[in-house]
Formats: C-alpha cells, structure tokens, sequence
C-alpha cells in the first residue's frame, strides 16, 4: 500500500494546464448553464433577477461572476471586478473566482492586482489547517498556478491527515464542512485529473446515505422556499442557511459523481421544486449545481436507517413519509423527532425500548435481559455504553456468543427468531471472575 502510495504521487502533476475559467466550470457544466439561460428557466430567471436588479448578494463576487459566465455581458463582469479590487474585499475564495472567471475581461493592471491579493491570501492562510480555508487556498492556487500549494494540500493535508482520519473513523466531516470539501474535490479533479476520494473511498460512499438519514423527517416552510432540516444540537428555531449549504452540498456531490447509485438516490431526494432554493443565499448554488435533466432514484427505496459503526453514529426513521417518527444518536446525545417536531427523551427513565420502525433503542449497561415477542422488532440497538467494548450474548436455546460495541458505544443485534425469547448481555468479568 505504501509503494503504491508512493508510486501514484512519483507519478502526479500538479502542473496546470488548462485555460480559464478553471473552476468548478468544466465544459459540461458552462453548456448545461448555457441551456438553463436559453429556455429561461426558474433558476436562471431567479439569478438573473437578483443580481442584475443589484439586490445585495452575501456573496457578490461570485455572484456577479457566476452571471457573467452565462450571459457574457460585461457589465456585470466589471460589477465583479470592481467587488474584488475594494480593499473590503478579503474573501479569498471570491477572489480566485472573480480572477478565474471575469480573466477575459481583466485590464493588465486589474490582473496584477488581483494576483497579488490572491498570493497574499495563500501566504496568509499557509498554517490554517481547517476545510473552509484549505478550499479558498485551493482555490487561490489553481488561479495563479501555484503548483507548490496545490501539492501540500492533496499530498500532505489530504492523503496524510484528513484521508486516513476519515477512513478510519476517528474523524467524519461536520454537515457545514462538506460543500467546502466538494468544492476542494472539483477543482483537484477539473484541474489536476486527481481522485481524492479514493483514499477514502469507503466513507464518501457513504456520505450520501448519512446525510439523507440525518435530516429530521418534517418540512420546513420558509418565504423563498421549503428546507429540509439537518439535524442540529441545542434549541431554537433551525438555521436556514446551514440547511441551504446542506442541499448546496448534495447538489454538489451529484455533479461530482452522477452515475453512482448513491447520487441517483440523492438526486431523487432533490429534483422536487418545492425544494429549490430561491432566496439570495442559495439561488447561486442552486444554479451553478443543480441538473434539472437527470433523472433520480427514490429514496423510497434506501434502507431506512444509517449506523456508522466506524464513528458510532446511528439514524433510524420509520418511514421516509414527512409525519415519520426519526431518532438519532450522536455524539454520545440521543435526539427524538416525533409529531413534527424534537421531542424530550431521556432513556434512563424509560423501561420499555423505544421503538421507530422496525429497530428498537434502548439505553444499556454491563448487565441487562431483553425479552422478545413474536412481533418484537428485527433489529435492537443498545446505545450508550462503552466503546469497544465486548459483550457476552445468550439467547435462549443458543450457543453464546460475543459482539462488541462500535466507537460510539452501540450494540448492534439482529434477531431472526420469531418465537418468545429472553437475551441476556453482560460485559465479560476480569479475568479469574465469573461474569454472572
């Protein structure tokens, strides 16, 4: 493994080759853009409206140049250009976009200028470590072609601190990091012919089924548009603009990859209209990602739950109906969304497991007896204890058996009897102790 990983960088360029507009615009994506103006759709009239009717953007370089890649007119090419030599302007990310995609429009002195902010960025932001600012370094370098700091990012970032993290578990991406890191994903790839996501491979092939069980089953109405809700810790009403980064994000996982099975499935999940963002938060993202022409899988036919044994996360729902009952445990916190909203849940003062569809939680602990009707459900998942930790099983008439906990403490149990049965778990004793 480790020769191939040195095989494969030996053989890597980071040299870049290619003309503007480099980002995130690859010739398929400019025609499918290109097509949306043309038969003016929704997305593209909401755009349109929005920023040639000057209406304050959150992000207006991007903005302002996302039009001008449509529809070619100058005047909203120099809006962007003008955004990006304000001193104001620092966002280094906006900054490589306006360069990359307004180059044809930029002066001599204007091109100087802002190449130097950019570099001044890169300099700027050489330590920080986190996804965000490691997307607008990236960014940054594919402008100028800063060969140097595209190599670092994939070679020492990537493949030696973030890729084997999430590969093993120890780390997963927080539901704001991902859009950031499909944003990296893009431009390594349109730029570079990189593929990060094979060092971590089985984990991205996940993510889609994670983030769609991670949503709280209720629609919530906003004035622009209808949002699903990831779920999210403390109280309050939820964040709209982490739910419209949320669907920005799948949007963008869709392009990256739209013949595999779990962006079919997640297509399916985002092509209803009630859903596309309209408001001056997301309509940019909707436009630049959104594929209206590609068909979907229904997510009617995912599993209905998620359990990550690697991060010892679980989601369950019973349906995947709006009024579905959903439960998530997390973080070491249990969260119950039930009758269209969070509901309080406390394990420890409860006797009976609760149950959502066909799996049953209940709260555990190194000594404890489940007894199984007939139309008990299949699947038990015993959640707080410690983590890795081995359990001795003996069901009835059985042989006993052992199974451990996953990183987040969950004891997974199948059950395929359909007869009257009792389960008896413990934590096997120290050494020279009877466990009973």
């Amino acid at each position: 493994m480790a020769g191939a990983m040195l095989a494969q960088t030996a053989d890597e360029d980071f040299k870049i080759y290619s003309e503007h507009p480099r980002l995130l615009l690859k010739a398929q994506r400019l025609k499918l853009m290109h097509r949306e103006r043309e038969r003016r759709s929704q997305r593209w009239q909401q755009l349109e409206a929005l920023v040639m009717g000057k209406v304050q953007m959150p992000e207006p370089g991007f903005a302002s140049a996302l039009v001008y890649q449509v529809n070619g007119e100058d005047a909203v090419g120099r809006q962007a250009i003008a955004w990006a030599l304000a001193p104001a302007a620092t966002d280094l990310r906006q900054l490589a976009l306006v360069y990359d995609w307004c180059q044809s429009l930029l002066k001599e002195p204007e091109a100087k200028a802002l190449r130097a902010k950019l570099q001044k960025g890169i300099e700027q932001t050489a330590k920080a470590q986190d996804i965000a600012t490691m997307r607008s370094r990236v960014f940054a370098a594919v402008a100028v072609e800063d060969e140097a700091t595209l190599k670092h990012a994939v070679t020492e970032w990537w493949r030696k601190q973030l890729a084997p993290a999430l590969k093993t578990g120890s780390r997963t991406l927080a539901r704001a990091e991902v859009y950031p890191m499909f944003e990296i994903l893009h431009a390594i790839r349109d730029t570079l012919n990189i593929e990060m996501r094979e060092d971590a491979a089985r984990y991205f092939q996940e993510l889609p089924a994670y983030l769609l069980l991670s949503y709280y089953p209720a629609v919530y109405p906003a004035a622009e548009n209808d949002y699903r809700v990831p779920v999210y810790s403390g109280s309050g009403e939820p964040d709209l603009k982490a739910a419209a980064f949320s669907r920005a994000a799948e949007l963008s996982i869709v392009a990256f990859d739209p013949n595999a099975v779990e962006s079919q499935f997640l297509q399916g999940w985002l092509i209803h209209d009630k859903f596309l963002m309209r408001g001056v938060q997301g309509i940019c993202y909707e436009f630049l990602w959104a594929n209206p022409y590609q068909p979907g899988l229904s997510y009617f036919h995912m599993p209905l739950k998620f359990h990550d044994t690697k991060s010892g996360r679980l989601f369950v729902r019973s349906s995947w109906d709006d009024d579905a009952t959903w439960l998530g445990y997390f973080d070491g916190k249990v969260q119950l969304f039930d009758d269209g909203r969070i509901q309080p849940l406390s394990l420890q003062t409860q006797k009976d497991p609760t149950i959502v569809g066909d799996n049953a939680i209940l709260l555990g602990n190194n000594k404890m007896k489940i007894d199984l009707d007939p139309d008990s459900p299949a699947s038990y998942f015993i959640i707080g204890l410690k983590p890795h930790q081995k359990y001795l099983i003996e069901a009835d008439d059985e042989e006993l058996t052992e199974d451990e906990t996953d990183a987040g403490g969950i004891l997974a149990l199948n059950f395929k009897r359909k007869d009257k049965m009792s389960v008896r778990i413990t934590a096997p004793a120290p050494r020279g102790r009877s466990p009973l």
